[in-house]
């Protein structure tokens, strides 16, 4: 056989695809329900997936820096005007505030809202404009930054995606109250616009009866500890002083650690595997940060275990610890594992830990 000449591939091949700037938000109801929308089946990206309300950064929603630029994958006014105009379009749901009172949001009627969708998405009139037209500005500084996800290197199509935190008004005696109901975009991205507790949408989940991916499910996990649907005396929706402590809370817990949960960036990266888990780590912050003082989350974990082309059919959060926990031998760190998975909702994550020493005691 003759002996083929040395081919190398040139830099463009061997370069990883840019990730595309995009934002999302968790957009919390005065409920404190969470809104998630259900993409096509024929979507180009999360088919078929419930998702936040959000997409690609338009330049019409603002500067950004240039793609080599470590600043492009940080929180900024054009990320923050897309994710506005990004909810508008999918859900129906404005996020300004009335020039008039910016203690208000702007409120809009169904006809108004219907064509102002249809004309923004088509690109027949800038976002910013539309809002200013109707007496309004976006209600960017409402935002609460909530962790950045960097897809990983070696997937063909790549994100920078900047989420946040929205809350919609509690209701309060001698306010008008505003009902803030969804819809979808008539099929184009999405089929389904719908608020529910966190929890509820993990427990659909965990059934398998709609489908989250990992950024998804990681932040609904985060979400359901301090959002609680639990009412007293059966009582349809909670007080209003529960509902703002709850919501207190959580933005108290985003702003601590460190890095904060709003400066967090997390690019999800194979840790090992157990069975049929894929273990994904959370601590890497992603290519284009790595070298900067961007840090992911590393004391959690997800475990995924993945069903074709159709998603993910297990998802769990759970700790770095757990899924290496010191001091053990490889026998007894697999029956530690497998309590933990017998265990999802154990209250304790070292009561495992605590019985697997025991155990090796008892065999000394």
């Amino acid at each position: 056989m003759t002996p083929q000449p040395e081919r190398k591939l040139s830099p463009e091949r061997l370069k990883p695809p840019k990730a595309s700037p995009s934002a999302s938000i968790l957009l919390i109801s005065p409920s404190n329900e969470i809104l998630l929308l259900r993409r096509v089946k024929k979507s180009s990206s999360f088919a078929s997936a419930h998702v936040f309300p959000g997409g690609h950064i338009d330049p019409d929603d603002g500067p950004l820096p240039p793609e080599d630029d470590v600043r492009l994958h940080e929180d900024n006014t054009a990320y923050r005007t897309g994710a506005i105009r990004e909810c508008f379009e999918e859900s129906g749901i404005l996020l300004a505030k009335s020039r008039d009172d910016q203690s208000m949001l702007l409120r809009l009627t169904e006809e108004e809202g219907h064509q102002g969708r249809h004309a923004i998405h088509n690109k027949k009139v800038r976002f910013e404009d539309w809002v200013r037209s109707r007496g309004g500005l976006p209600d960017i500084q409402s935002l609460h930054p909530f962790t950045r996800w960097l897809t990983p290197a070696n997937i063909s199509k790549r994100y920078s995606t900047q989420m946040y935190l929205y809350f919609l008004p509690l209701a309060h005696p001698g306010l008008p109250h505003v009902l803030h109901i969804p819809t979808s975009d008539g099929g184009v991205e999405h089929t389904e616009a719908e608020f529910l507790p966190a929890v509820e949408w993990l427990s659909k989940a965990e059934a398998n009866n709609i489908i989250l991916f990992p950024p998804q499910f990681f932040l609904l996990s985060l979400v359901a500890d301090f959002l609680k649907p639990n009412t007293p005396d059966g009582a349809e929706t909670l007080p209003t002083d529960v509902l703002q402590s709850q919501r207190d809370a959580l933005l108290e817990f985003v702003s601590t650690g460190d890095p904060s949960w709003g400066e967090m960036c997390i690019s999800p990266t194979p840790l090992k595997k157990e069975g049929d888990d894929l273990i994904l780590r959370l601590d890497r912050p992603g290519l284009e940060v790595e070298g900067t003082s961007r840090r992911g989350d590393a004391e959690r974990v997800i475990w995924v275990q993945y069903k074709g082309k159709e998603g993910t059919s297990r998802l769990k959060v759970g700790w770095r610890t757990d899924v290496e926990p010191e001091g053990l031998n490889d026998k007894e760190r697999k029956e530690y594992l497998e309590t933990r998975r017998k265990e999802p909702e154990s209250g304790d994550r070292d009561e495992g830990l605590e019985r697997a020493l025991r155990g090796r005691k008892e065999n000394l």
